[in-house]
C-alpha cells in the first residue's frame, strides 16, 4: 500500500514523502497513529498543491529577507563605551545590547539570529552578522566610541 507521510517518523519517512509499505503496517500503525494517510489521487493532488504553496511562500520570504538585508547593511549601531589606559574598552558589547539597539531602530530579531564575528572590545568599527532567513545574512556595522 502506498502512503503519504504527514509527520516525520524516524527511519521510516519524512513529511510529504510517498512510500510503499505493507498493508497491515500502514493500516494498524501509520494511519492509526496519524503518521500517514493513504496515497489516493485526491491526497496526492493536495500534497502537490501544498508543496507548490510552500515553495511560493518560501520565495516570498526570501524576497522580503533580501530587501531587509539591503536596509540592514546601511545601518550603523553606535555605542558609547568607557575606556581605560590606551583606549582599552572596559568589558565588551553584548548580544542583548545589540538586539536592544536594533529594536530602537525598528528591527526585531532574536539573540540567536545575531552572530559576533569578533569580540567587541576595542574602539572603532566591527561587523556583526544577522541571520535573517535560512541562508540570507546581513552584516551590520557596530561603532564603538568614547
Amino acid at each position: 500500500m502506498e502512503v503519504i507521510f504527514i509527520k516525520d517518523l524516524k527511519n521510516q519517512g519524512k513529511k510529504g514523502e510517498i512510500k510503499t509499505v505493507k498493508d497491515g503496517y500502514a493500516e494498524n500503525f501509520l494511519i492509526n497513529k496519524g503518521y500517514a494517510i493513504k496515497a489516493t489521487k485526491e491526497n496526492i493532488d493536495k500534497l502537490n498543491q501544498d508543496k507548490a504553496k510552500a515553495k511560493e511562500d518560501d520565495e516570498k520570504k526570501k524576497l522580503e529577507a533580501r530587501k531587509l538585508k539591503e536596509k540592514l547593511e546601511k545601518v550603523v549601531l553606535t555605542f558609547k563605551v568607557k575606556t581605560g589606559e590606551g583606549d582599552k574598552v572596559f568589558g565588551s558589547i553584548s548580544l542583548k545590547q545589540i538586539k536592544d539597539e536594533l529594536n530602537k531602530e525598528g528591527y526585531s530579531f532574536e539573540k540567536q539570529q545575531i552572530k559576533l564575528l569578533d569580540s567587541l572590545d576595542s574602539l572603532g568599527f566591527h561587523n556583526v552578522e544577522i541571520i535573517i532567513y535560512k541562508d540570507i545574512t546581513a552584516k551590520v556595522k557596530v561603532h564603538l566610541i568614547k
